[in-house]
C-alpha cells in the first residue's frame, strides 16, 4: 500500500480522464490520495472530490502565491471547511521567494494566520517552502508546536535536520529521481525512515522516466522505488513505513469511525 500525500487532482489537466487516473493509481498500489487546496475555491473542490471518491482526503489552505489575492473572510472559509470529516490538514501554506507572486510580508502574515488556525483546530500543516528556508523555520518556531510536513522537500541534510528538530516530517517527490538531485539523495538516505512521506505533487514534477509529462498519483510508486534504491532496501519496506507515517500524521485510521 502507498499513500500519495500531496496531489492536485482538481487541476484542469485531469478533467478528461480522472477515473482512469484513479484506476492507474489503484493498480500501482496507491490506496489513499490527499488532494490539496491552494486557495478557498480549490480547497472547496478538494473537499467535494473527497466526498465523491472514497480513496481521497482533502487538505485546505492558501498557497503563498495566492496570499495577496485572498478575499476578506477566506480564513473563516477555511475554518468552515477544516472541520469536515475528510479534511486531514491545513495547506498548502508557506513561503515562496522564488516567484514572489505575493509580497513577502503578505506571504508571511498569511502563513502565520494559517498556522494559528491549525493549532486551534489541532490539524497538521502542509508547508510549501521555496527559497525561503530561514524564514519558514523562523515562523514555525515563533508560532509554536504545530505538527506537519515539509511538502516536496527541496533542502539539504542540514536543513532537513532543522525541520526534524521541529518535529516535522519530510515528503519526497519526483525530484528525488532527477540525475542532479544529490542533496535530495542524501536526504533520502540519511533521514530516519520514520519521518519520511511520499508524494507526487501531481500534475507537477513527474519523476524520471516521466519527467516533462503530466504527473499522476500512480507515479508515487516510482518515488518509492527510488528511495528504496538510495537506502539499499526493498520497496515494500519503504511503502509500509511511509504509509504508517502518513496515517499517523494525518490521523487517517480514525476517519469515518
Amino acid at each position: 500500500m502507498l499513500i500519495d500525500t500531496h496531489a492536485h487532482l482538481n487541476d484542469k489537466r485531469f478533467s478528461d480522464d480522472l477515473p482512469s487516473v484513479l484506476e492507474r493509481a489503484k493498480a500501482a498500489g496507491v490506496e489513499i490520495i490527499i488532494n490539496v487546496g491552494y486557495d478557498l475555491a480549490s480547497s472547496e473542490n478538494s473537499l467535494k472530490f473527497s466526498d465523491r471518491f472514497p480513496q481521497m482526503y482533502a487538505a485546505v489552505g492558501i498557497h503563498p502565491h495566492e496570499a495577496a489575492q485572498t478575499p476578506k473572510g477566506s480564513l473563516e472559509g477555511l475554518r468552515r471547511l477544516a472541520v469536515e470529516n475528510k479534511v486531514v490538514a491545513l495547506g498548502e501554506m508557506g513561503l515562496d521567494y522564488y516567484y514572489d507572486h505575493s509580497p513577502r510580508p503578505v506571504q508571511q502574515e498569511m502563513f502565520r494566520r494559517q498556522i494559528r488556525l491549525a493549532l486551534e483546530l489541532d490539524l497538521p500543516v502542509i508547508v510549501h517552502d521555496r527559497d525561503a528556508h530561514h524564514d519558514v523555520l523562523t515562523i514555525l518556531r515563533e508560532e509554536g508546536a504545530v505538527k506537519g510536513v515539509m511538502h516536496c522537500f527541496s533542502g539539504d541534510v542540514a536543513f532537513a535536520r532543522q525541520c526534524l528538530d521541529l518535529g516535522f516530517y519530510l515528503s519526497l517527490a519526483g525530484p528525488v529521481t532527477f540525475k542532479n538531485a544529490k542533496d535530495l539523495a542524501a536526504v533520502a538516505r540519511e533521514v530516519p525512515l520514520e519521518r519520511l512521506l511520499l508524494e507526487t505533487d501531481a500534475p507537477y514534477l513527474a519523476p524520471v522516466p516521466y519527467r516533462g509529462k503530466r504527473n499522476e498519483p500512480a507515479h508515487v510508486a516510482v518515488v518509492a522505488q527510488k528511495v528504496a534504491e538510495i537506502r539499499e532496501t526493498d520497496v515494500a519496506s519503504i511503502a509500509r513505513q511511509t504509509t504508517e507515517n502518513a496515517k499517523r500524521l494525518f490521523n487517517l485510521p480514525k476517519l469515518g469511525e
